[in-house]
């Protein structure tokens, strides 16, 4: 549960790097692309035994990762048109909802365990991020020929999420999570560093040292985020439906509440609601693992 708990500190420190983002005026996507690098090299020199990285492309996990790495660079493009056409509103109850995906496939894929109170907990989880993703009261509305955007994001990041469970249950070894998930991020930065190069071809390129500094506070926490969600996978004794359902809705709680005392957020009542059952859903998934 530790691991769960670092993992879930360590998302909730991304939200609040990310609202510095705005405050800063830092380039969200030149910040991205150094994150990674940061991230990868965190788990290169911090997480991992011996400095021998050659037969890396030779490990199992090889494909997985680099599936991982680009679909990271790509959601992230992905919310960011989102954003610009249905607004931030839509990006997070499409990335949040996603929750939905690893939680039926690690029900119905792996045969893990349901009941009442899982099930009623699951559902809850749902409205909840739901509920608390929405700052206005109109709800969301999105126009017909952007739908695929949102579907597109809600769609990548269920996938990312469900594909860190299956390769870490079948490829990769407990030595190997600190290569594994710096291998990810080490190809979401190369990627990302070719859409770089070419927005200096196009005369758009820019760099500041503040976006750099942007990227090094986010790499960090970034690393964490994942290298400890993947050790939380491994708990004996939990459920990965349980795992992604507390740690997707703990993270939405903890940030709202960081929200409010931080950044003196207003919450509508529909939050307040949302947050109420997000807190009665992680009480019933957690009481279903025990």
């Amino acid at each position: 549960m530790i691991y769960l708990l670092l993992s879930i500190l360590s998302s909730t420190i991304i939200f609040v790097v990310f609202r510095l983002y705005k405050k800063f005026g830092i380039n969200t996507l030149q910040a991205i692309i150094v994150n990674y690098f940061v991230a990868c090299t965190v788990g290169f020199f911090g997480y991992i035994d011996g400095s021998d990285f050659t037969h890396v492309p030779n490990e199992s996990w090889f494909p997985g990762a680099l599936m991982l790495g680009f679909l990271f660079i790509a959601v992230f493009n992905l919310a960011a048109i989102t954003t610009q056409k249905s607004g931030m509103s839509v990006v997070a109850v499409a990335t949040k909802m996603s929750v939905a995906i690893p939680v039926l496939c690690g029900i119905f894929l792996y045969n893990e365990s349901t009941g009442i109170s899982k099930i009623i907990g699951i559902i809850l989880a749902l409205v909840a991020v739901y509920l608390t993703s929405i700052k206005t009261k109109e709800g969301i509305s999105i126009k017909s020929k952007n739908l695929i955007f949102p579907l597109l994001v809600f769609l990548g990041s269920g996938i990312i999420d469900t594909s860190l469970k299956y390769l870490e249950t079948s490829y990769v070894s407990e030595t190997d999570v600190g290569l594994f998930s710096s291998t990810i991020f080490a190809t979401a930065g190369l990627i990302g560093t070719i859409i770089l190069i070419g927005q200096a071809f196009m005369g758009k390129l820019k760099i500041s040292f503040k976006n750099i500094l942007g990227g090094i506070a986010l790499g960090i926490p970034n690393y964490f985020s994942i290298y400890f969600l993947v050790l939380a996978l491994r708990t004996k004794g939990f459920d990965s439906s349980t795992i992604f359902t507390m740690n997707h809705v703990a993270i939405v709680t903890i940030s709202t509440i960081v929200g409010i005392l931080l950044f003196k957020e207003k919450l509508i009542r529909k939050n307040w609601i949302g947050l109420g059952l997000a807190i009665l859903s992680i009480i019933l998934v957690a009481n279903s693992a025990i």
